[in-house]
């Protein structure tokens, strides 16, 4: 028999009727002679609504206890999700991603999958079971209660399919698969059929919020190919492949913007060999993890140090960036929290040029300023105000004649 694992997101478990949807299209899949693993996500806003009352509660909640509370949504999700697929008259059992060993190291509401043992769902397999797993948690070496940082759940689903070797993971959201920029911002964007693994992964790490960046990573390293659908409709959507077909001759895919970031600068640091790294250890340190960096031209032996994080992590980092300051004699710290970020990523960047060109180009044209500028062999990043960010998107996206089938 084969394996398939299904993820549902929030949206796709938001109602009674959402929840029998998705056990229909698990049970169809039992029918078709697989094995199936259900992954699920608190239903609809449950961990926005957790995380504002713990906010309510304490300004700054501690975290191994914001990830108890949290993942209270997820068991919500999986025992309905298995009552509505006992109710179509299949068996099936709900587990915590602790019951099923997913095992994280301790860096709460961040944390990393280290290994999962997938002895209890082969057990239930045996027995004709559909298994429903906790999507976005985990549990650490000592049984701490952890989770995966938003969109986790589509890493629990890739984690799970890589380790039972599945043959496909299929991510359902409120989408139709992958577009190339927000359809939310640019409706013009269009859906791709397929899209590489490297992409993609850029894609999500910029923000693109259709896919988690550490699930495709996964999906990357254990060759698992990812089915992005729309959770309300039976069309195909996007593969996720290793290789798709044209791969080097569209320059290029796909707009991202990642919309919350701040910017951080340390102004005149002492410009000596070691600086750099006694500043981003003591970030790491603190559980920040930093964007682009960019370190101006020496003068008079100090130069400025700036980087982005993401907005949420202005608060905690502000305080580790100040006393770095004071030890390191440096001028002061300046910060920005109004900053984003537009992106555009493509494979075939690697044989074609002009694109960091056409894209300044259209940004200027529009007015929009260029705060900061990062590369990579696939992808080109600028820092802008907040302010402009969805102009900046736009016109990105029509730049490069995105929403045309020429594109696809």
């Amino acid at each position: 028999m084969g394996i398939v694992v299904q993820k549902f997101g929030g949206t796709s478990v938001a109602t009674a009727d959402l929840i029998r949807r998705a056990a229909g299209r698990a049970v169809r899949a039992k029918e078709a002679g697989n094995h199936v693993v259900v992954v699920v996500s608190a239903q609809g806003k449950t961990t926005d609504e957790l995380i504002a009352l713990a906010h309510e509660i304490s300004e700054r909640p501690d975290p191994r206890e914001l990830d108890q509370l949290v993942s209270t949504g997820e068991q919500i999700s999986i025992a309905l999700t298995a009552m509505a697929i006992h109710a179509a008259g299949h068996g099936a059992i709900s587990f915590t991603a602790g019951q099923v060993g997913l095992i994280t190291d301790s860096v709460h509401t961040k944390a990393r999958i280290q290994g999962v043992d997938a002895q209890r769902i082969h057990d239930e397999f045996a027995k004709g079971n559909i298994v429903i797993v906790a999507g976005f948690q985990g549990v650490d070496a000592q049984q701490n209660v952890t989770t995966l940082g938003r969109g986790g759940s589509d890493t629990t689903a890739v984690a799970l399919a890589a380790v039972l070797r599945a043959d496909v993971c299929e991510i359902y959201t409120d989408v139709d698969g992958v577009f190339t920029a927000d359809p939310r911002i640019v409706p013009a964007a269009r859906k791709m059929d397929e899209i590489a693994c490297d992409e993609m992964l850029e894609l999500a790490s910029l923000g693109a919020g259709v896919m988690h960046s550490r699930a495709v990573e996964f999906g990357k390293k254990y060759d698992i190919p990812i089915h992005v659908r729309s959770s309300l409709t039976d069309a195909p959507g996007t593969m996720i492949l290793e290789e798709v077909t044209r791969m080097e001759a569209i320059t290029v895919r796909g707009a991202a913007l990642t919309k919350d970031l701040a910017k951080v600068t340390i102004r005149s640091v002492p410009d000596q060999p070691g600086v750099a790294a006694r500043i981003f250890h003591q970030i790491a340190a603190a559980g920040v993890a930093v964007d682009d960096i960019i370190q101006n031209v020496s003068r008079e032996g100090t130069t400025d140090v700036s980087f982005t994080v993401a907005a949420d992590d202005l608060p905690a980092l502000v305080e580790t960036a100040e006393g770095l300051a004071k030890k390191l004699g440096a001028q002061d710290v300046v910060t920005d929290d109004g900053v984003s970020k537009v992106s555009v990523v493509g494979v075939g960047m690697r044989t074609h040029t002009g694109v960091a060109e056409k894209m300044f180009k259209a940004l200027a044209d529009a007015g929009v300023n260029i705060q900061m500028i990062s590369t990579s062999e696939i992808k080109i990043s600028c820092i802008i105000d907040r302010a402009s960010a969805e102009k900046a998107l736009r016109v990105v996206h029509e730049a490069f004649d995105l929403g045309s089938e020429a594109s696809a």
